[in-house]
């Protein structure tokens, strides 16, 4: 019995090495690469096949930051994390707040996850809520951090995340939504995007209820406040 523990554990020494130098390997290289999947995106496709749903395709068609409007960089800032350009991939100030609003018992219950924490989730792990998959997001989240700019973590995290159902990034959302490329969205469009992605599985940019009009006029007036484009350059969020 005490052979069988000791092999077990070698085993699962060697397969957590494994894993972590394939991690970290794969942080080098997207941080140059475009990023062919997600995550997230393997996810929603091999649930869809156990479904027998063989016809739902999830895939991106990435695009670098040159070709995604400034406007969308700047609305998913107003609406996500608009201490983005400044913290280390946590917002403590963001998470006190949600640990107070969750203590009070509302029936909301408030997240506190950055961009980058998003990023992390989405790219690397799964969905869901879970204490297991938070500690993974926590410890991974730094690494990226130092290794990435910001305008890298953001331009991933449009290329990836998910605006409606099996519609991954900006560029495919833009075209479905819009038919016009990333890098023609308007203000208004770049706010109705980043309306949805509290819950693209709930909320719909082509058919926006009430709640989404409302949120998206805030996220304009955030953008606004915000000092608009001006913002991404003061805070070398995105090339000009």
């Amino acid at each position: 019995m005490i052979t069988l523990v000791s092999r077990l554990w070698y085993w699962l020494k060697k397969v957590t090495v494994l894993l972590l130098i394939i991690w970290f390997g794969s942080v080098i290289v997207f941080k140059y690469v475009p990023v062919p999947f997600s995550a997230v995106m393997m996810e929603r496709q091999i649930s869809a096949w156990l479904n027998f749903n063989f016809s739902y395709v999830s895939h991106s068609d990435w695009v670098d930051e040159r070709h995604i409007s400034p406007y969308l960089y700047l609305a998913v800032i107003a609406a996500e994390d608009q201490n983005f350009p400044h913290h280390w991939g946590f917002d403590l100030d963001a998470i006190e707040r949600a640990y107070k609003h969750n203590q009070s018992k509302k029936k909301t219950v408030r997240g506190a996850s950055t961009i980058s924490q998003q990023t992390v989730k989405n790219l690397w792990l799964w969905d869901g809520r879970s204490w297991v998959r938070k500690g993974f997001e926590t410890a991974m989240t730094p690494v990226m951090e130092v290794l990435w700019s910001k305008t890298r973590i953001l331009t991933v995290y449009l290329n990836i995340v998910e605006f409606g159902d099996g519609v991954f990034g900006v560029e495919e959302a833009s075209k479905k939504f819009f038919n016009k490329p990333a890098s023609k969205l308007s203000m208004e469009e770049a706010a109705l995007l980043a309306a949805v992605l509290p819950n693209p599985h709930r909320y719909s940019v082509k058919s926006p209820s009430s709640y989404v009009l409302k949120r998206q006029a805030w996220i304009l007036n955030q953008m606004h406040l915000l000092g608009g484009k001006n913002f991404l350059k003061i805070n070398d969020v995105r090339p000009d």
